[in-house]
Order: C-alpha cells, then structure tokens, then sequence
C-alpha cells in the first residue's frame, strides 16, 4: 500500500503571489493533498517566468497584483510562449469584475481568497482535468450572456471599464498621483492622462474630484466585501 502512494504521480503546482504569507498558507494546503504537490513560488511576475520554464508545472496559480506587474499580463505571456500551462487566478478582487477579464487574457479559472479551502482544490482538479472554473453565480451570468442575441450584456459603473482601467481607477483610489500610477505601470503619464479621461466619461463624472471621490469609495467597498 505504501508503494503504491509512493508511485502516485502528483500534479505540480506553482504558486505567483506577492504576499510570503499566502503562499506559505496555500503550500501548506496543497501539500495536505495526495495528488498535489508544490513545485516553486515567486512573488513576481519575472521571477516566474524565469522559474515556470525550469520546473514545467501543471498548474499556475495566479495573483492578479504582483511586485512588478499584474497577474493576468502574466498569463498573457505565459500563453505568448506557447507554454500550454492551464493558469488559476487566486486572487481578492471581485469575481463580478475581473474573472472575464481573466478568463479572456488565458486563465482556465478563477477563485476569490475568500472562497473555502475545498473550492480551491476542486478548482485546480478542474483546471488540471481540462474544464474552466468559475463560481456557480459567475456561471450563471456567463450562460445568460452566452444567449444573448448581440452576446453582450448592458454594463455600468466599474463593469465598464477596461482591466486597464480598472487598475488606474483603483491605484486612483488609492492616493497615487497620475505620475505614481504612470510610474507603478511602467507607462506614461501622458498614456494614464488618457486612461483617466475614459474612465470619467464611463463613469459620467465630470471633474478630477468626482473621479477620486468615486474611486475612493470604490476601493473602500472593494476592502469591506473581502475583509
């Protein structure tokens, strides 16, 4: 019996998360299953690049915020390189707002952090058996617009907005100056004038103060729905 655990071939994991702690928490979970096994970590998105080619994992579990970039240009690249690795976005930040962005940027799936230990198991089981995750309720909206006649469903507020902007409009939120975020972006401050006067007219604002006092509130909820 203990041969055969023994020759039990594991799928490996590799875990992208900016945050020692979350990934000793997940490490210490997965290792808890018998045909799992942890096979690297990093906290950035170089890092795992350079990493994910050695090591050749079954499944990456993602973050959408690294150190030095965000978690869904990660999968982007990851699928640029022909890497054929089935991603998992493990992240904080509402499902309603950034799984599709995920699921469009590459990822098989994603899990809000607050989700049970058991829904991250089965998630990764899912990912690694060839089938996309998402939660029952994220299910259910997508069918809706899969039977849509145009295919798109009406959108307001921060649904609205790009990935792009959804990260200008938080960092906004968040204090940072449009140099600081051009900065945080590694983009222009001229290229962020520009994502911030779209989002004021998505949003139908009308100055710089309603976009902060929007943003900030926004960030606010943002904490309170996955504290």
């Amino acid at each position: 019996m203990a041969a055969e655990k023994e020759d039990l071939k594991k799928s490996k994991v590799y875990l992208v998360d900016d945050h020692p702690i979350v990934r000793q928490g997940l490490i210490k979970l997965i290792e808890q299953e018998d045909a799992l096994e942890v096979c690297g970590e990093a906290g950035s998105a170089g890092e795992a690049l350079a990493e994910i080619q050695k090591v050749g994992p079954d499944v990456i579990l993602v973050d959408i915020s690294l150190e030095d970039s965000n978690g869904l240009e990660l999968i982007k690249t990851i699928d640029d390189l022909g890497l054929r690795i089935p991603t998992l976005v493990l992240s904080m930040h509402d499902e309603s707002l950034y799984a599709e962005h995920a699921l469009k940027a590459g990822a098989s799936g994603y899990v809000m952090k607050q989700a049970a230990a058991t829904t991250l198991i089965q998630a990764i089981e899912k990912v690694l058996d060839g089938e996309i995750y998402v939660s029952k309720t994220m299910s259910s909206q997508m069918l809706k617009l899969a039977f849509r006649g145009n295919g798109e469903r009406p959108r307001s507020g921060a649904e609205a907005l790009s990935l792009r902007e959804l990260e200008v409009f938080d960092l906004i939120g968040r204090g940072n100056s449009t140099r600081e975020i051009a900065e945080q972006l590694s983009l222009s401050v001229k290229t962020i004038e520009t994502y911030r006067a779209h989002i004021k007219d998505k949003l139908h604002l009308r100055s710089g103060t309603e976009l902060m006092q929007r943003a900030v509130h926004w960030v606010e909820n943002e904490s309170h729905r996955v504290s």
